[in-house]
């Protein structure tokens, strides 16, 4: 059931015809929610920790100045760390940084072997086409997936979450959105016109986060979308089907040597290093520099032992 969603019984009962609750009986229930209350009793096992969110709430309404629209979204919030979010902070042993995009990222060799992350209540971010796709791009590496959009059509969330990150990035996202899952996986929403929500809102999968646009880096009006689990990138396509719309399965299997084979090196069990091309540099410079052969980094890198190496040119070593 999606974030909100489970406790809309709890705002039926909070928010009364006029406004305020009676106690009638000795309860805290108006006499025409009797049935919903009933109900309430009736699913206890399943409604046991909104009845306990009902009672703070309307607790805390007694005693604050805030508005009773306020004090149920501050529950919703609590709600989610909790219960659904406690799963992903624990992932992230509760890093919470609103600095960035990488601001939380785990080494590769510090990430499970493998985890199970859960696909399900997936809603396309916006049902378009692929226009770039996730890898090396040039002399660059590209961390997500491109999905053309008219400025100002409206982006959603891929998942239930909480939104982490709301910033501009000059030269990079333009106007990015990071949200983080309770599946653990975070999803990034960049070179957007207009953001939507705000750092700590809940959202639910479907819900709009922005505008598409043509901001940052971009040479023309697209969703740069990616899926990163523990702040490394995992390549959208395979989790999703950018044509049908629909995840591959309910269930996918991050494996380290798999879902990080973009940058994990698979002999030495570490991290590919980048190197940027500095004047004078040649291929053979380089690969005697990082014990490397100039055979491995061509084959990295896509070029030939006579390429011509530029001045800021990036390398996969």
């Amino acid at each position: 059931m999606k974030i909100g969603n489970k406790i809309v019984l709890l705002l039926c009962l909070f928010l009364s015809a006029n406004g305020i609750f009676a106690k009638e009986n000795g309860t805290m229930f108006s006499s025409g929610n009797e049935k919903l209350r009933q109900r309430v009793l009736a699913n206890n096992a399943s409604f046991q920790r909104e009845s306990h969110l009902l009672d703070s709430v309307m607790s805390k309404y007694m005693e604050s100045s805030k508005s009773k629209e306020e004090l149920v979204s501050d529950a919703i919030q609590a709600e989610w760390d909790d219960s659904v979010g406690s799963e992903a902070f624990e992932a992230y042993e509760g890093n919470w940084d609103t600095s960035g995009v990488n601001a939380n990222r785990v080494a590769v060799k510090d990430v499970p072997d493998s985890v199970l992350i859960s696909c399900e209540g997936y809603v396309p971010p916006v049902k378009s086409y692929t226009t770039s796709r996730f890898g090396m791009r040039r002399y660059r590496y590209h961390y997500g997936i491109d999905l053309k959009v008219q400025i100002g059509d409206e982006i959603l969330a891929a998942f239930d979450g909480k939104v982490r990150v709301t910033r501009f990035d000059r030269r990079g996202y333009g106007y990015y959105v990071v949200i983080r899952h309770s599946n653990g996986l975070e999803t990034v929403y960049g070179h957007l016109s207009k953001i939507k929500v705000s750092p700590g809102q809940i959202v639910n999968a479907g819900d709009c986060i922005g505008l598409g646009g043509n901001t940052g880096r971009s040479t023309g009006p697209h969703l740069h979308f990616e899926t990163r689990y523990l702040g490394n990138p995992i390549n959208p396509e395979k989790l999703i089907n950018f044509q049908t719309h629909e995840v591959l399965a309910d269930n996918y299997l991050v494996v380290k040597k798999n879902s990080f084979d973009w940058y994990y090196n698979k002999s030495t069990g570490r991290p590919l290093r980048i190197h940027k091309v500095r004047s004078g540099e040649t291929l053979s410079h380089i690969a005697k520099r990082y014990g490397v052969t100039i055979n491995q980094i061509c084959r990295k890198n896509g070029i030939r032992r006579n390429s011509t190496l530029r001045i800021g040119q990036r390398l996969r070593i």
